[in-house]
This record gives structure tokens, C-alpha cells and sequence, in this order.
């Protein structure tokens, strides 16, 4: 009865049917009832240089390992790598692959190489992470701080004589080979990275006369795409899981660079499947009311109605269960809720907490009320459009937070130009962080300040690529970068290890993510604000085309809708007009 409905299931799906003819026979019994193509696929990338050997002496013929593999070993004598032990001496390698990337290596041993091995492997986002030691202790910190927390980075493995295999699942850009037993060798053939990713277009670009925010919006593209593999993730190294505050950011970068894409739905659900009311996603009230955004968000880039339908009963219990931590004064009383959170930076300035919450209670209701008018559920969406501006009139003080500012000017709870002209703008990117940098940037421009945007964004985010990234952090603080050096070398003498020595929190020296999606805020921002595009209607039937370039001279990009491409172009004129051309696919309503 099983195969019956199996082969039912094959019947109906013409995809399925077309690949069923190659699966083995055996795949066709009572046992196999589930069977599923991975989303994701691999990619194979040669390493770009040898970053470090133990010794000439020990290591020898390492530049092999820069060359194009085809992971097969055989017999012949061609010339590998040879990485020998002398006595208790150990001989290592260490390898970088030129970008972060998620997934592990494939190593082929070959010649004179009939038996196992073993190996230490360490996977680093930086050099300093690919020498470390489990555990170790930078100075002025307590905890453990490099970690095989949530993917294993750090173990002995054994390899196989005249053989290849695949090893590793993480974030990482470099890998150190040690040999561990005395008075050994290993001859190494190839070791390629092998990248696991989704084979997607990037269907949303950003190009402008500034190769610094070029840079930093396909940095910012890119950080989110290694962060969707089964699920979307927070990061790849550490917080491979599902945070729902943390998504946000994550969500709205997609709809702007890679369009309609399964992971967030799936995810989405995923949170919702997992957190039964009256609990909260993750524990963290604040997760829960991002989520109700979230909805939001994806329904208007993609008008999947159908969709929202499927969220309609948890979308209304969660907006009544948010009702009784709403005070008769407006104010916000998630105090016995569980963990009150807006970012970690400023997690212990309890009065930002406070107007945080107040600014993201306030934008839920709205958000809610605008989903149950396309729900069809006239009386709830008044009932909360009502609530919204109850919690609106209650107006607690940001205490010098950006993040309660940002947040207090987005929902309107504080005017944006008083918002960034006392709190966001003071100090540049000082205090900014990777996560709420986005809400930050979302308050300047509401105030009309584009041009201090950029620059925070220029400064903020390009600081990171000056320490050598290639995907933004979990955590950057410009004023400890100061005497830093880059992350892609050894640390000379006098200046900053900042990937090890500097850190708060869950973000202690090496522990911390070096590949963070939450980061991703300057490649939504640019093409919101700075090619201009907003959607106005869901399924983007109609979209805004308002561009505030600053200080750039041309700006041109393109924009994925479900009807398909928008191409946008802005080139400032010698009187100071902007000139734009947009084509946009048949079916979409331009405003300019």
C-alpha cells in the first residue's frame, strides 16, 4: 500500500516522473517512501594560495595543491604534495580558498600512499580561527572561546590510502592539514574546497560610479545566499539555525536580489510549525512580532495570497496574544514574556529595550492590520490599526540608542529628522551594528539624510572589507578595528587580531560568525532608496521608482518581481537633475 501511493505521488508530479526513470530499482519498495532531490549543489573550487607550511624541509611540491584537481587518485608517479612527520615534529599546511564559502573539502591521496592517515583538520573564517585551539583564551575574557559549536571545525580525521573523500560541513575560507602521527608521511594529490550552495541567479543587481558600495551591496548579496541552504539560516559557522528577528533582514535582501525563492516560506513555516501559542519564536517576543512582518514583507513583494491564507489563524492568535501585553497607557508589558531583545549591542541599556519593543509592538499591529485588510477581515484589521496607534501615542525615550531611535522613527512613534539628527547621525557609524545598521540606515533616510547614509555605509560595512572580508559579520565595532589587521593573514607584531581578541556576548573572539546574514543591510537599503525601487501593491503591480543617489554621479541596477526584471538607470545632469530610464516587464504600474 505504501508503493501504491508512492507511485501515485510520481504519477501526479511530471518533474518527479522525468527523474524517476533514473532512479535505481531499489529505491521502488515498501522500505523508500520519501525520497527527495536536495535543493542545494556543489561546487568545486581550487585553493588560491598557500597561506603557510611547517617547514620546507617537511613539506614539499605544496604549489601542486594550486592546481586544477579531478579527484581521482592513481598509480602514477606524478608529482604531489608531501607533507612528512619526523619524530614528535608535526608538518602542516594551511590553505586559503580566496572567499568564505560553506560546505568542506575533498582530499585525494595518491601515490606511495597505501595506507590511512590521519589528520588534524581545522576550518578557519580567518587565519587566526584556522590556527587556533579549542578553547582558547584571548586575553581579558573568561570563556571558551574557539568552538566546534554548531558545526564541527576542529577533529582528527583518518584518510584513506590512494583514495578521495569529502570531510567538513561549516563557514570557512582557510584549512590547515596537520599530520598527526610521528614519523609519517602523506602524499596529498589535490584538496579542493567544495562549495554547497543554491544554483541561483542573482536576478537583482546594483552598479553606481562608487566601487566601495559596488563592493559592499554584492558582499552583503552574497552573505545571504550562502546563508540559504536547507532552511535560511542566521549564519554558516555558528547560528546555523533559524532566528526569526535575525531573518528579517535576510528576507528582504532576497525579494531584492534573488526574487521568489522556497527557503523563505519553508522557513517561515518552519518557525511557525515549531512555536505553538502562546509561545514565542525563539523565546524572544520581539522574534514573533518579526515574524508577523515578515508576512508582511513577502506578501507584498510576491502576492502569494494563498500563502497568507495559510498563516491567517496563527497571524490573528498571534496579534490577540499581543493584545494583552499592550497596558491601558499604550505601553508595551512583554516583561514576563520571555527574553527581552532587540540586538545585542543593546541588550543591557534596559530604557532602549524598552522603546525598542514599544517601536516593534507598534509596527506589528500596523503591519497586522494592513494583512487582515488582504485577508478579508475588515473588523480586525480596524482593531488593529486602532491598537497601532494606541501603542504610537505611548512615546518612552531611545536613551542615545540608534537602534530605539531607528526603530522609534520607522514606526512612528518620534519625528526621523529629531530621531537622526540627536541619536543616529551623532558620531557617524559610531555604535552602529551589523544587524540594526539596516533599521539605522531606514531612520536617516526617512529623515532626508542620504548622503550621511552613505557614508555610514561607506565607513560601517567598508570597514570590514578593509579587514580583508568577504562576507559581513555577525559583529563590527569601527573603533577597536582601528589598529587592526586584515583576518586573511598572520598578525604581525603591534597590531589588533580582531577576529580573536575583541568580541562581547555570544560573539567572543573566535566563536564569532564571520559570514552573518543579518548584515545584509546595505544591499536592501541601496536598492530601495538609492536606484529607488519601493513596491507599492502586492505582487509588485505597482512599484515606485524614486532614487536619491547623494553624492553619486550614475546609479543603474535591476529589480526581480514576479512579473518579471525591472532595468532602472539614473545619471545626475550638469544642472543637477536626474535623468531615468526604466523598463519594466507588461503588467506593472511605474510611479515616478
Amino acid at each position: 500500500m505504501k508503493t501504491n501511493k508512492f507511485l501515485i505521488f510520481i504519477l501526479v508530479n511530471t518533474l518527479t516522473l522525468s527523474l524517476f526513470a533514473q532512479f535505481p530499482p531499489v529505491f521502488v519498495n515498501e522500505e523508500v517512501t520519501d525520497i527527495k532531490k536536495d535543493p542545494l549543489s556543489r561546487f568545486y573550487l581550487t585553493p588560491q594560495r598557500i597561506v603557510w607550511i611547517s617547514s620546507d624541509s617537511l613539506v614539499s611540491n605544496s604549489d601542486i595543491l594550486l592546481e586544477n584537481g579531478n579527484s581521482q587518485a592513481f598509480f602514477g608517479k606524478q608529482k604531489i604534495c608531501k607533507i612528512q612527520n619526523r619524530g614528535n615534529e608535526r608538518s602542516g599546511i594551511l590553505l586559503d580558498f580566496g572567499t568564505e564559502i560553506h560546505g568542506g573539502i575533498q582530499i585525494t591521496t595518491s601515490q606511495s600512499n597505501n595506507v590511512t592517515r590521519r589528520v588534524r583538520l581545522r576550518f578557519g573564517e580567518s587565519v587566526s580561527e584556522a590556527c587556533g585551539e579549542l578553547h582558547d583564551k584571548p586575553s581579558g575574557y573568561g570563556g571558551g572561546i574557539a568552538t566546534n559549536h554548531h558545526a564541527m571545525r576542529d577533529f582528527v580525521f583518518t584518510l584513506p590510502g590512494y583514495g578521495t573523500i569529502n570531510v567538513g560541513n561549516t563557514g570557512f575560507r582557510f584549512v590547515r592539514i596537520d599530520l598527526v602521527d610521528p614519523d609519517v608521511y602523506l602524499a596529498l594529490k589535490e584538496v579542493r574546497a567544495v562549495a554547497v550552495i543554491r544554483d541561483i541567479p542573482y536576478l537583482g543587481s546594483f552598479r553606481c560610479n562608487d566601487e566601495r558600495l559596488n563592493r559592499i551591496w554584492e558582499t552583503g548579496a552574497y552573505t545571504v545566499h550562502l546563508c540559504m541552504q536547507d532552511y535560511l539560516w542566521d549564519g554558516i559557522k555558528r547560528d546555523r539555525m533559524v532566528w526569526a528577528g535575525d531573518m528579517h533582514p535576510e528576507v528582504m535582501t532576497i525579494s531584492s536580489v534573488f526574487g521568489y525563492n522556497e527557503v523563505v516560506p519553508k522557513t517561515l513555516d518552519f518557525l511557525r510549525e515549531t512555536t505553538p501559542l502562546p509561545g514565542f519564536m525563539n523565546g524572544i517576543p520581539s522574534y514573533s512580532m518579526w515574524w508577523v512582518m515578515m508576512q508582511y514583507d513577502w506578501y507584498i513583494y510576491h502576492g502569494d495570497l494563498d500563502y497568507l491564507h495559510k498563516n491567517k489563524e496563527y497571524i490573528l492568535e498571534l496579534l490577540e496574544l499581543l493584545i494583552q501585553y499592550v497596558g491601558e497607557d499604550g505601553k508595551e508589558n512583554l516583561h514576563n514574556a520571555g527574553f527581552r531583545f532587540i540586538d545585542w549591542p543593546s541588550v543591557h541599556n534596559k530604557e532602549a529595550v524598552h522603546a525598542g519593543l514599544q517601536a516593534l509592538m507598534a509596527l506589528t499591529f500596523d503591519r497586522g492590520a494592513k494583512l487582515c485588510g488582504y485577508l478579508d477581515e475588515g473588523d480586525k484589521a480596524r482593531q488593529y490599526q486602532k491598537m497601532a496607534g494606541k501603542v504610537r501615542d505611548y512615546k518612552p525615550d531611545a536613551n542615545q540608542s540608534k537602534q530605539a531611535a531607528a526603530l522609534l522613527a520607522i514606526s512612528g512613534i518620534i519625528d526621523a529628522q529629531k530621531a537622526d539628527k540627536e541619536i543616529i547621525s551623532v558620531g557617524g557609524p559610531k555604535n552602529f551594528s551589523t544587524f540594526f545598521g539596516y533599521y539605522m540606515l531606514q531612520g536617516q533616510a526617512l529623515a532626508g539624510n542620504f548622503n550621511g547614509a552613505l557614508d555610514n555605509i561607506r565607513q560601517y560595512w567598508g570597514g570590514m572589507l578593509d579587514l580583508g572580508a568577504t562576507t559581513f559579520w555577525e559583529d563590527f565595532n569601527l573603533d577597536e578595528a582601528k589598529n587592526a589587521a586584515p583576518v586573511i593573514d598572520f598578525i604581525p607584531e603591534g597590531k589588533l587580531d580582531y577576529h580573536r581578541e575583541t568580541g562581547a556576548e555570544c560573539y567572543i573572539g573566535l566563536r564569532r560568525s564571520l559570514c552573518h546574514g543579518w548584515a545584509s543591510g546595505p544591499t536592501i537599503w541601496l536598492s530601495e532608496h538609492v536606484l529607488g525601487v519601493k513596491v507599492l501593491e502586492p505582487g509588485c503591480k505597482k512599484v515606485s521608482i524614486n532614487p536619491h543617489p547623494g553624492d553619486l554621479e550614475w546609479v543603474e541596477g535591476t529589480f526581480p518581481t514576479p512579473l518579471g526584471v525591472i532595468k532602472i538607470s539614473h545619471k545626475k545632469m550638469p544642472d543637477g537633475e536626474i535623468e531615468t530610464k526604466v523598463d519594466a516587464p507588461e503588467g506593472i504600474e511605474i510611479i515616478r
